[in-house]
């Protein structure tokens, strides 16, 4: 479970480099969805660093629901990508 939410987290991170990169060509409105994207990733990686954290006793259910989130998340940036590159 933790592998897999590791996964998440490079595949998070590679998604929301490239619409960074993308983003100065975007409109305002896309733009709005990003910056919503953005408070959600600083979430994720507070979660991610408990996670991480052999010190913090995490659950099968904590991690399950951040990784649902992430997902989420992903599904974000893919629609801000998609949405600027059309």
């Amino acid at each position: 479970m933790k592998q897999e939410f590791d996964n998440l987290m490079a595949k998070l991170t590679a998604e929301r480099d490239e619409a960074q990169l993308k983003l100065h060509l975007a409109s305002m409105e896309v733009k709005e969805e990003f910056e919503g994207a953005e408070k959600t990733w600083g979430q994720i990686k507070q979660k991610a660093g408990e996670i991480a954290d052999d010190s913090v006793e995490t659950t099968d259910e904590f991690i399950s629901a951040a990784k649902v989130v992430g997902e989420e998340l992903t599904e974000a940036y893919q629609r801000i990508t998609k949405r600027i590159n059309s």
